[in-house]
């Protein structure tokens, strides 16, 4: 059965769509087969993964019945991505629930990547997981939104939450600028899967096609954060 995993945040701005874009890359550079689906209206996954010219159908589409749930999957190239139509409509999560389980054949990994915020693309995003990823920067606001978050994923039964502290900068922390790693965690009351430090190389991605560069700072750290997805003890560190 494949894992069935919704990537959220409380607050916007903190590269979530991004790290799913990024967790999706090296799981499947692991051998994985993957399928991104896009939950947020503002529908950049397409952007980021190179392939909005070649959208016809969307998740919408399939639980109207107008296409089969197939062929609104588009191959991006080392995986696959279902995007999010313009507007989320009638859809329950009960309706997504249903469509997810067409999907859970034909790939390991079924990641959701949900609007920022806990609304109702929150809740569609969430409806079919079994485990969250909650995405903050190091900053009081950006961490107590994912508190948050996370307690919204628990209501909706997504029982398992990590954390992952994105765009961390190992300098700002030691002079206090940022929430240093325990305060984070502490604040969160998430436990943490990781922290990705700041990589510009992956700021610019949402101007052209994701570039995942293996000279690039946050490489090893998100490869490490698939490890740990897929079961493996990797020592956390922020070096």
């Amino acid at each position: 059965m494949a894992k069935r995993i919704v990537v959220a945040s409380g607050k916007g701005g903190v590269g979530k769509t991004t790290l799913a874009v990024a967790l999706s890359l090296a799981l499947a550079r692991r051998g994985k087969k993957v399928l991104l689906v896009d939950f947020d209206d503002l529908r950049s996954a397409d952007l980021l993964v190179g392939v909005a010219d070649r959208v016809v159908y969307d998740w919408g589409d399939v639980i109207r019945g107008d296409c089969a749930p197939m062929d609104a999957v588009l191959n991006a190239g080392a995986i696959s991505l279902l995007p999010c139509p313009t507007d989320y409509g009638s859809a329950t999560p009960r309706q997504i629930r249903t469509m997810m389980r067409s999907y859970e054949k034909e790939f390991d990994v079924l990641f959701f990547d949900s609007p920022a915020g806990v609304g109702a693309g929150f809740a569609l995003a969430c409806a079919a997981a079994k485990q969250g990823i909650v995405v903050a920067l190091a900053d009081p606001a950006s961490v107590r939104g994912a508190c948050r978050a996370a307690r919204e994923m628990e209501d909706l039964g997504v029982r398992s939450s990590r954390l992952i502290l994105n765009r961390a900068v190992k300098r700002d922390i030691k002079k206090r600028l940022m929430l240093n790693i325990d305060d984070a965690i502490d604040r969160s009351e998430v436990q943490l899967l990781g922290v990705v430090p700041e990589d510009r190389s992956l700021r610019y991605a949402a101007m052209k096609t994701f570039l995942f560069d293996s000279t690039a700072p946050a490489y090893v750290p998100i490869f490490n954060i698939a490890r740990r997805l897929e079961g493996e003890n990797i020592p956390l560190a922020f070096n």
